[in-house]
């Protein structure tokens, strides 16, 4: 099939954005008769899933302090209910165990759910938590934990075989999906409007009435191909606006697996269990010669869950930034080429010695460890929460500031604003937040995504 030369709308990236985006648009095209998913094409540079979807741990929970970032999860997860076959979707649940220090932040996160009609259960409380766990892990040995938030829904999806399923339900609507095109800039229209009139890329430009970016960690090169601003100002809470901040910077995200039997991590009855999400400032000692790795007060985390796609326990800790200046950072965060989402020894050794703090049966299991492709760098935005808007008149951005696999359910959302039905669930992600002062609540949390 030629290479095509239109096409109403053009959608950047074959990853959760781009493909639901299509999909959702197409359905909306249909349904309203105003078209169709042969209206539609979307471009990779790669191909589907070869990005930050394709590695993503894939979990699927509404654990935020933010209430924009809860409602916005519970939509997400109602798309995911929506056909969990074709989703890959384990609708396992979601455990966060947390230290003192976290408790208020975890209550008020339950009485927001229960406000949403979200279900969880809350046990608060050193001996409560303890019992409680234990009902679950016969094994259970975590220190210094006095809340558990135990999410009834979310859960977890296999990266690859969720977006395939995702693309197999667009291209069904008519979408086409063109990989191997790399976007290398845009035609603008002339005379007072903004508008992208055409799409460059190395297979030959492509006119179109309407653009989709959702790029992932990309985003930087397409926000600077739309001439957008490098820095961006923030109102703060004493009024006063705070000029140039960096708009984009990075984060390594370290995750791995555990190469054991995933039949290993069961609950006491024999279930699959809930993904575990642990933060405490107990002393983290070390599996291998029990040095000490944390100090007792210091708040580490961890996540992890059983998953046959990754033939293991797989999961992640806590990112640390990238120090080079983001417009001078030039990776291929996801490329075979790249060392960066290989993690590091010493990661290895803090989350094999973490799991065995919660569970004694990873005690000894420090050889059991598998580098595999997981993590990456992550493209942080100036409050690591995302920015979804249109630029430009007829562009939307989706830069999801590392949140976005489990948010399947944006697309959705935009599909409707690009028919004129915008959501009040986008409106707190809008980029004119930052200089309007209108930020989302930040936690005690050490993951800067929470």
């Amino acid at each position: 099939m030629a290479f095509p030369t239109s096409s109403k709308y053009v959608i950047i990236g074959a990853g959760v954005h781009g493909l639901s985006t299509a999909y959702h648009l197409a359905a909306a095209l249909k349904a309203e008769g105003k078209g169709s998913g042969a209206d539609i094409i979307i471009v990779d540079k790669g191909g589907i899933a070869s990005g930050a979807s394709g590695i993503a741990c894939g979990v699927v929970r509404n654990n935020y302090y933010q209430p924009a970032m809860r409602e916005l999860m519970a939509h997400s997860v109602n798309v995911w209910e929506s056909d969990m076959e074709a989703y890959s979707y384990h609708p396992v649940g979601y455990m966060q165990i947390s230290c003192e220090s976290m408790h208020e932040d975890i209550a008020d996160i339950y009485g927001q759910q229960k406000a949403i009609g979200y279900e969880s259960t809350l046990v608060e409380g050193k001996s409560d938590c303890h019992d409680y766990m234990k009902d679950i892990y016969h094994d259970w040995q975590a220190e210094n934990i006095t809340s558990v938030l135990h999410e009834k829904r979310g859960g977890y999806a296999n990266n690859t075989k969720a977006m395939y399923g995702l693309a197999g339900k667009a291209e069904a609507e008519g979408v086409r999906i063109i990989t191997g095109v790399q976007v290398t800039g845009f035609s603008r229209a002339n005379g007072a409007s903004s508008a992208i009139r055409a799409v460059h890329t190395n297979k030959g430009d492509i006119e179109c009435d309407y653009v989709v970016i959702g790029a992932g960690p990309w985003v930087r090169d397409f926000w600077n191909m739309l001439d957008l601003p490098k820095t961006v100002s923030i109102k703060g809470k004493d009024g006063i606006l705070h000029d140039g901040i960096d708009m984009w910077t990075y984060w390594q995200l370290e995750e791995g697996v555990l190469n054991v039997d995933p039949s290993l991590f069961k609950t006491n009855d024999g279930s699959q269990p809930p993904v575990m999400h642990v933060d405490t400032d107990a002393t983290l000692k070390s599996v291998m010669d029990g040095s000490v790795i944390e100090d007792e007060g210091n708040i580490w985390g961890l996540y992890y869950k059983p998953d046959f796609h990754f033939g293991g326990i797989q999961g992640g800790a806590m990112p640390y930034p990238v120090t080079t200046p983001a417009e001078e950072l030039d990776i291929d965060p996801y490329g075979p080429a790249s060392p960066e989402w290989i993690s590091s020894p010493e990661f290895a050794h803090m989350w094999v010695s973490a799991l065995a703090h919660c569970h004694k049966r990873f005690e000894g299991q420090m050889g059991a460890y598998h580098k595999e492709p997981s993590g990456g760098v992550g493209c942080f935005t100036p409050d690591s929460f995302p920015v979804f808007d249109e630029f430009c008149e007829n562009a939307y951005i989706l830069a999801d500031s590392n949140h976005g696999y489990k948010m399947i359910g944006v697309g959705k959302l935009v599909a409707q604003h690009i028919l004129g039905q915008t959501s009040e669930l986008l409106k707190p992600f809008r980029y004119s937040r930052y200089a309007e002062g209108e930020l989302h609540p930040t936690s005690n949390s050490p993951f800067p995504w929470s």
